[in-house]
């Protein structure tokens, strides 16, 4: 798609949400910075609208009023970009590069929006020193996370620097696949990071994820060696069928085990970012899988034993 910007990667970077008051993405009460692109295609992904780098149209079909009489969107169309439909629907031409700006702002019932703004450094530290209240009492801060946050490694590693010198608590979530002087470079301006292992065994890894994970346990590893005291939370999203047994954790907790100040988190499956693929035009790649809850519970008991070393 066209980007309706140039953006100096340094200083200017795409993100498609800021969320206030999480609790669940570092220590105390923070700030998350959602940025576009990601190198991995999770079959599980609840935020289908981050994979991609570039601004995205997303459609609701329950917002739309054309079947009122609106056409709006269609007025603007020079090259059939968008179509109309028997059922009084619209279809986006996804082959054909727009500027999605131009048709979610022509909307009037905000069925279409986009995803991603093209942000600078201080627009972004603006919104999120706003909750800066909430970290001094809790010991929060900001959190990078995406999509994947080294998707855009100059871009993140300005806001932190920038961060820093506002002397905010720092974090980022990764999956860990990027190259290793990006990785190395946001760490020094880190208080703790989130690092995602979805799986040590490499075939399940590129089936589930289409990469590989030589790349993220590597990058793992020299980080525990380069940055001995920094915090690392490793989180393990729990996949029916893909890393659900016991043995997929334990072969995690093998991995960790003798790496200095790692704690560790499983985190439960969920389908909440089903209805997204539908508003960018995909299906969602899982079956109508459910996680067993007392598995679990077992698997949560096998995990905490990396937190009780220490």
């Amino acid at each position: 798609m066209i980007e309706s910007k140039q953006c100096d990667k340094s200083k200017q970077g795409y993100v498609f949400n800021i969320q206030s008051y999480s609790v669940h993405d570092g220590p105390g009460i923070r700030t998350i910075v959602f940025l576009k692109g990601c190198p991995l295609k999770c079959r599980w992904c609840s935020n289908p609208e981050s994979q991609k780098s570039e601004l995205e149209l997303a459609y609701n079909s329950c917002k739309c009023i054309l079947s009122s009489g609106c056409t709006e969107c269609l007025s603007l169309c020079s090259n059939d970009e968008i179509r109309k439909t028997e059922c009084n629907e619209i279809i986006i031409d996804r082959n054909i590069d727009i500027d999605p700006n131009i048709f979610a702002d022509a909307c009037p019932s905000k069925a279409l929006s986009v995803y991603g703004k093209l942000m600078t450094v201080e627009e972004v530290l603006k919104l999120v020193e706003k909750d800066s209240v909430f970290y001094a009492r809790s010991g929060g801060g900001l959190t990078i996370s995406g999509g994947e946050p080294l998707s855009q490694p100059e871009f993140t590693i300005e806001l932190l620097k920038a961060a820093k010198k506002r002397r905010m608590n720092t974090a980022i979530e990764t999956c860990g696949y990027t190259n290793w002087s990006n990785l190395e470079q946001v760490a020094e301006f880190l208080d703790t990071i989130l690092f995602d292992i979805k799986s040590v065994n490499k075939d399940k890894h590129l089936e589930f994820t289409k990469a590989s994970n030589e790349l993220i346990l590597d990058n793992f590893i020299k980080l525990c060696e380069k940055f001995p005291k920094l915090n690392k939370l490793v989180r393990t999203p729990v996949i029916p069928g893909f890393n659900d047994s016991e043995e997929d954790i334990e072969e995690i907790v093998n991995f960790l085990k003798g790496k200095p100040n790692v704690s560790y988190e499983l985190l439960a499956y969920h389908r909440l970012g089903e209805p997204k693929y539908e508003y960018i035009d995909r299906q969602y790649p899982m079956d109508e899988v459910k996680l067993d809850m007392e598995k679990m519970k077992k698997l949560k008991v096998i995990a905490e034993t990396i937190n009780s070393i220490k």
